[in-house]
């Protein structure tokens, strides 16, 4: 039976999947090993410091900063005027936040990724538009240079970029592509003579291209001795070169107003052949590689913003009276607080261990960078609501800086990669690995031969394994073995839930997106309460090593893994027990869809 244009556009796309994010070496990391049944322990556990000089070296940058800050920075001032002034953009370049990671041989201050992180959340406790625009040119805008650049590259446009005298944009999103990166509809056509490309096309909300002198922008080439097959490459574009047309340089938005969201058309502009940023063809893996930093530093700047709410909330809950009482007195306001203290713990560590995967050298932590960008973000803008509620009808006037920051906090949810998109990208990467094990073991079972049947037997030893022993959670103190305990419990339970899932469903679950996002929750709250327990018992092994007589207090982690790992319980027991087809027939009944438009399941 010939194959529909749905089925043949599927294989496509699956086909550039696999190029994309398995072609290069497959280590089991930690969220990858959950979706096996593995607790990757040397990922995770001890929880990650810096080294003495590290942090000495840090606190000073981190001293350094905060004077500035309190002294350039008035987030009130950025909103209204929609600007960010230029004495805070030579102040964080003075201090050198804007090239905090670039190597010191070109001016930067050679950071670590976890030392980045720490700057970027006391930016983010303090101003969303400006922490936006240091991630734009740092983490996303000069991290492509740094990571991809040649050294004639890096030595022609790092050290203005560094230094402030040059700012940086990262050029992916158009009309078509923003969370699908590869739907990239720009063109780089090549000179006669192969000196330059033509570029062709149009980008939008693109962070501080509106003010940036340097911008990497994504653009489809011709793959050489291939007709008619193109793919994506990185370009250096400088918004002075002939045909570049800037149709609004700030786009009026909600939130971070502060930052210059432009949107752009390039018309017929050459760009040499040296302006090329990593291989030619290569430039869908540059964008991923360095959405990967982007969303680490994302989730430091959601934990400082989400501190912010925390600390206002505190305030307001302990000064306010209500009824004769604090509102600090009402269990309704302490559940608001309770979460709150909870969530920021376990942010900061699930930020903290994520940047330590980086800095360490490890390969393939898409899936971690993913759960820490999804996972952030949604408690922080639950931290938003709640500190609104506790604040009351004062949260809603201009004078309070909650309105700023809930507007501000929205877009976090959306940028780089819509939660949706990174929640069934989180959910099929994972369950790839026993996908595949599961697909050789059927292939073999169909059309068996010698050299299929070594492999579909070790395939199927490893599913069994996975399936009768529970994985071990080495903490080092004894007061948290019984949570350890809980959570091998619970990565086992997962397994157990993910094989099921593709031996039911088998192809037809890369559509079912409802299946995704449980799979892809459980998941996430496994990442962020071994993220906690790892930092707990880092914290209870100091405690011990110093000799503390005063009891540090534990209740926020605490209580965040008892509701994370009774969450992720219920999330697993929803993928049996739920009402989704009745969910999928409401939708469509609005939406004017017939059952026939639905994908076929199994």
């Amino acid at each position: 039976m010939p194959q529909t244009e749905a089925e043949i556009q599927r294989q496509k796309e699956m086909q550039q999947a696999e190029e994309l994010l398995f072609s290069g070496r497959q280590e089991l990391g930690f969220a990858k090993g959950l979706f096996h049944g593995n607790f990757v322990a040397d990922w995770v556990m001890p929880y990650p410091r810096l080294a003495a000089a590290q942090e000495t070296e840090l606190e000073s940058a981190l001293a350094e900063v905060r004077q500035m800050l309190d002294r350039e920075l008035d987030p009130d001032w950025i909103d209204r005027n929609a600007d960010i002034p230029r004495n805070l953009v030579e102040g964080l370049a003075h201090t050198g936040v804007l090239g905090m990671t670039a190597p010191r041989e070109f001016g930067g201050r050679g950071f670590s990724q976890m030392q980045c992180c720490r700057i970027l959340e006391e930016i983010g406790k303090r101003d969303a538009s400006t922490s936006v625009f240091v991630n734009a040119h740092h983490s996303i805008g000069i991290r492509a240079l740094i990571l991809f650049g040649t050294r004639e590259q890096k030595a022609r446009w790092l050290p203005p970029l560094v230094t402030g005298e040059q700012l940086a944009a990262f050029a992916l999103t158009e009309r078509d592509a923003g969370s699908d990166a590869a739907n990239v509809r720009m063109t780089a056509t090549p000179s006669e003579d192969g000196s330059h490309f033509i570029l062709n096309g149009e980008k939008r909300y693109i962070t501080n291209a509106g003010i940036a002198q340097v911008w990497t922008v994504m653009a489809r080439t011709p793959v050489p001795g291939k007709p008619g097959k193109d793919a994506i490459t990185a370009f250096l574009v400088t918004p002075d070169m002939p045909g570049v047309e800037m149709i609004n340089p700030r786009m009026p938005k909600l939130g971070i107003r502060g930052t210059a969201t432009a949107r752009f058309r390039l018309n017929n502009v050459p760009v040499p052949k040296e302006n090329i940023l990593g291989p030619l063809g290569k430039g869908l893996r540059v964008a991923l590689t360095v959405l990967d930093f982007g969303r680490t530093t994302f989730g430091a700047c959601c934990t400082g913003a989400a501190k912010t709410c925390l600390r206002l909330a505190i305030e307001h809950a302990n000064s306010r009276q209500q009824f004769k009482k604090t509102l600090g007195d009402f269990d309704l306001v302490k559940k608001k607080i309770a979460r709150m203290a909870a969530d920021v713990y376990a942010m900061e560590a699930m930020t903290q261990v994520t940047a330590s995967l980086i800095d360490r050298g490890l390969e393939d932590y898409m899936i971690e960078t993913a759960m820490l960008k999804v996972f952030t973000t949604e408690r922080l803008w639950e931290a938003v609501n709640d500190a609104f509620q506790i604040h009351g009808g004062s949260a809603y006037f201009d004078d309070s800086p909650l309105g700023r920051i809930l507007r501000d906090a929205r877009i976090n949810q959306i940028g780089e990669g819509s939660n949706e998109v990174l929640t069934s990208f989180i959910a099929l990467v994972g369950m790839r690995g026993p996908g595949m094990e599961f697909k050789e073991i059927y292939d073999t079972m169909m059309k068996p031969n010698i050299q299929s049947i070594g492999r579909a037997f070790n395939s199927g030893m490893n599913r069994l394994s996975a399936t009768v022993r529970t994985p071990g959670v080495p903490v080092r103190s004894s007061e948290l073995r019984g949570f350890a305990g809980q959570l091998g419990r619970l990565i086992w339970r997962f397994n157990v839930a993910v094989n099921r899932a593709l031996v039911v469903y088998r192809e037809p679950v890369l559509d079912m997106q409802l299946l995704q996002e449980r799979i892809a929750g459980a998941a996430m709250e496994l990442f962020a309460s071994t993220c906690t327990l790892s930092r707990w018992d880092a914290e209870l092994q100091a405690r011990d090593r110093n000799g503390e007589v005063r009891q540090p207090d534990f209740s926020a982690p605490d209580y965040f893994l008892r509701k994370s790992i009774r969450h992720a319980k219920q999330l697993l027991a929803e993928l049996n027990d739920n009402d989704d087809k009745a969910l999928l027939a409401s939708a469509n009944a609005a939406l004017g869809k017939t059952e026939q438009s639905e994908p076929k399941r199994q």
